[in-house]
């Protein structure tokens, strides 16, 4: 398995344990009470914002821990040059992500046209937001192992 292949599995799972505790940990605190919830709008911005910060440093962290584990394991390093290979894969998984996006974005639109809470919209974009982000990984990871 190359390095970018592994990468992208410590990615993926990055992205889904990241996501899945911080939100329990958000739900737990909007249980107990201990968030202001007299604006949904407020409590789905801070959700968002904070989560936004969190999951880039986990990320980091992770991939920083990721790296140096591979290379004592495998004695292999990081490439630090990428080709038009790897170039042409990031573009097409950033493509694939933003489509999955857009489409998120656009169906977080028909709650609000129908009259439903606000949370029905932010919960549809914030899904679409992972979706798209696991959409991008595996598009790399499926064009590592295939090629182009």
């Amino acid at each position: 398995m190359s390095f970018q292949e592994k990468r992208n599995i410590v990615s993926l799972m990055a992205t889904l344990l990241i996501f899945s505790i911080y939100c329990t940990y958000v739900f737990q605190k909007y249980q107990e009470g201990s968030f202001q919830t007299s604006n949904d709008f407020s409590f789905w911005g801070a959700f968002i914002l904070i989560l936004i910060p969190v999951s880039i440093v986990a990320k980091i962290i992770i991939h920083i821990v990721f790296s140096i584990v591979n290379t004592i394991a495998t004695k292999e390093k990081e490439p630090l040059i990428t080709d038009e290979l790897d170039r042409l894969i990031a573009l097409k998984s950033t493509r694939n992500s933003h489509y999955v996006f857009i489409i998120g974005f656009l169906l977080s639109m028909i709650p609000l046209v129908m009259e439903q809470p606000p949370y029905m919209m932010f919960i549809i974009l914030i899904s679409s937001g992972l979706l798209s982000e696991m959409v991008g990984i595996i598009t790399q990871l499926y064009l590592y192992r295939r090629g182009i």
